[in-house]
């Protein structure tokens, strides 16, 4: 009996329309060949194997872009080009890896690619935190996907777990060490005791501050992490212009002993935490300072230039995710984790979990925002000074946990330990104690945080 005609059609169309994952390659464009793009070139090449059978597909190195293509880089020099653009509008390029950082031509190239339907994954936390809104925009009009885990905290999966693990719970918290840079230096300072300065020129050495360190160790690398963090655990629109930043320049070793006493240690945050309103309604929080951080909270034990970040979420309670935060074989990790899931999306026909929004939540003034202070203090040694000075925090309605004095001299330290209050409150106490007569000196201002007064 011989089928009806429709029906060979049919399955001859199908048959057709069947390609092997041999003949099906995914084609991949790596933009930039530093430490991070040598990393994701090296494992594109060397585990090409492993990486097919992931997928489903092989993964094919269409071309790599580089500012110099004279340049020995031991791969074929016929994958080199300085032509980026070109690069990334070619036909057989399905993938692309962006790792040049900055914001142009990076954002111009990624937005050419996810307008021609061509999936991204990038590494890129300045651009994200300033345009996460317009990519994310153009990824949903065209079906793209776009990944970027190896933004926030190296190799270490926390992206993923807020978008995707956690989508289903409400997070409360995000705080973390997400700078290398500086947690390797104010880690070298509590345990030797020597300076800033001594401390930065030591990292340098070590290759861990760059020859311009500014961005890491005055915040903006960290306030970007965290401005992505805070966009995602609480499905609002959030850029680095709203996060509060301040740096550790100003953080002195009498900080660090000052904080070995009260049993704390000193850490750059980024945090990243829901508030409420004088009305009970949720705003969102986002700042990244130094601060004192219990010896018995998990972030405290976290040195060197690892990276940590604690989520606080509802129903999973407190989560951590540790590890190395920076680096080209860690970033690269994350980077490769991410191509893998976008070609798999291409292969299959699907497509990941985009931006959400939906939440649109305000974000707090600083000032607004509860937290501690740590003031440290040189007073007159006379009689009078303890109810002077507590009389300026309870002027504005700030509460002390703990006051403690020493010396005895002509001039004795102060160093006292409020309770949570709004910071623009704390911040007018703190300029009404360098205007009284019994303190010679406001030293030091450190926020505490880690601890649930």
């Amino acid at each position: 009996m011989t089928a009806p005609e429709s029906s060979v059609s049919s399955e001859a169309a199908e048959a057709a329309a069947f390609v092997s994952p041999v003949d099906k390659p995914i084609g991949v464009a790596v933009l930039g060949m530093g430490n991070v793009g040598s990393e994701v070139v090296r494992i594109l090449l060397d585990h090409a194997t492993d990486l097919t059978a992931r997928v489903g597909a092989p993964l094919v190195l269409r071309g790599v872009a580089v500012r110099d293509i004279g340049k020995d880089r031991g791969i074929d020099p016929d994958l080199l080009t300085t032509d980026v653009r070109a690069l990334v509008a070619r036909d057989d390029v399905d993938l692309v890896v962006e790792v040049l950082g900055g914001i142009e031509p990076a954002r111009e190239l990624i937005l050419a690619a996810l307008n021609a339907g061509k999936s991204v994954v990038t590494a890129n936390k300045a651009l994200l935190a300033e345009y996460t809104g317009e990519l994310a925009d153009a990824a949903e009009s065209h079906r793209a996907d776009l990944y970027f885990e190896a933004a926030v905290a190296g190799a270490i999966p926390v992206v993923r777990p807020l978008m995707q693990s956690l989508a289903g719970d409400r997070v409360n918290r995000v705080i973390g060490i997400v700078n290398g840079t500086t947690n390797f230096i104010l880690s070298a300072m509590d345990e030797t005791g020597a300076d800033y300065a001594d401390t930065l020129a030591e990292a340098g050495r070590l290759g861990y501050a760059e020859a311009d360190p500014t961005a890491d160790v005055e915040g903006f690398d960290a306030a970007a992490k965290a401005a992505i963090l805070a966009s995602l655990a609480f499905h609002t629109r959030v850029t680095s212009a709203d996060v509060h930043r301040e740096g550790i320049s100003s953080i002195t070793a009498a900080d660090i002993a000052t904080a070995r006493a009260f049993d704390c240690t000193v850490k750059l945050l980024a945090l990243c935490e829901r508030v409420s309103d004088d009305d009970g309604n949720d705003r969102i929080s986002v700042r990244v300072y130094p601060s004192l951080v219990p010896l018995s909270h998990p972030l405290a034990s976290v040195s060197g230039a690892f990276n940590a970040v604690v989520v606080e979420a509802e129903a999973a309670g407190r989560l951590m995710f540790y590890g190395q935060g920076a680096g080209g074989a860690p970033t690269a990790s994350a980077v490769m984790g991410d191509l893998v899931m976008a070609a798999r999306n291409k292969f299959y026909g699907g497509r990941g979990p985009g931006e959400s929004t939906y939440a649109k939540l305000p974000v707090a003034p600083m000032g607004d925002t509860p937290t501690r202070y740590h003031v440290n203090m040189q007073v007159a040694d006379r009689a009078g000074v303890l109810s002077a000075v507590a009389a300026e925090f309870a002027k504005n309605d700030v509460s002390i946990s703990t006051v403690r004095q020493e010396g005895a001299s002509k001039h004795a330290r102060l160093v006292v330990v409020t309770h949570r209050a709004k910071d623009s409150a704390l911040a007018a106490t703190v300029d009404a104690l360098k205007e009284l007569d019994i303190v010679t000196a406001v030293t030091s201002v450190l926020r505490l945080e880690g601890t649930s007064e």
